[in-house]
């Protein structure tokens, strides 16, 4: 026999949550293997039916579980996913072109592109650790990396693994750590005396 409930209580770190009935009684544990395969990452908030079944301790757990209605599964994109392939292409473009003008580092250029080949494999062991139930990486650790400007490969690893992309919270920081890394980039390219705190840094152009 099939349950449905709404799932009220979702730790996505850890895998695992909490389904409140819609007939009414306890809450039901889930967790995130026993999805069907193929299916997104849930959110709190998400419609779901399920079998019931037990856990080691004789305590309710959801099996079998599948999300109910097309409409969530297939929902449109998110407007920022939209947008942010858009603002790591153009700023890529303009980063390249400032490098080759001479207006920017050569250094800041391989500081990127080395920050956002790690951002990506950090991204790619986190989906595979939220598959796999094993132990994630930190999302200090991801917005760390986007701050010092991985930013660009993370906009990459978000789009190609989609990862990452539902989270409002961890969304509005990442694209908060976006901004200051952009602010600062600009600030040391464009600011009074920044030829000169480039220099004293060893950024030499050209």
């Amino acid at each position: 026999m099939r349950f449905q409930g709404r799932l009220t209580q979702w730790n996505d770190a850890k895998g695992f949550g909490f389904i409140t009935p819609n007939g009414g009684g306890g809450r039901v544990f889930v967790h995130a293997r026993s999805f069907r395969a193929g299916g997104r990452r849930p959110e709190e908030g998400d419609l779901l039916t399920y079998e019931l079944g037990v856990d080691g301790k004789g305590r309710p757990r959801a099996d079998e579980i599948d999300f109910v209605g097309k409409a969530r599964q297939g929902s449109a994109p998110r407007s920022d996913s939209t947008a942010a392939p858009l603002v790591a292409a153009v700023f890529s473009v303009v980063l390249i072109g400032a490098t080759l003008k001479g207006f920017a580092p050569r250094a800041l250029l391989w500081l990127y592109a080395g920050a956002s080949v790690l951002a990506f494999l950090l991204y790619w062991m986190d989906k595979r650790a939220a598959l796999t139930d094993a132990w994630r990486t930190p999302e200090n650790t991801l917005h760390l990396c986007a701050l010092v400007g991985g930013w660009p490969g993370a906009v990459v690893a978000q789009q190609v693994l989609r990862h990452k992309t539902r989270k409002e919270s961890f969304r509005a920081v990442f694209w908060m750590t976006v901004l200051l890394n952009c602010a600062a980039v600009g600030w040391l390219l464009a600011a009074p005396g920044a030829a000169t705190l480039r220099a004293g840094f060893g950024f030499g152009l050209g």
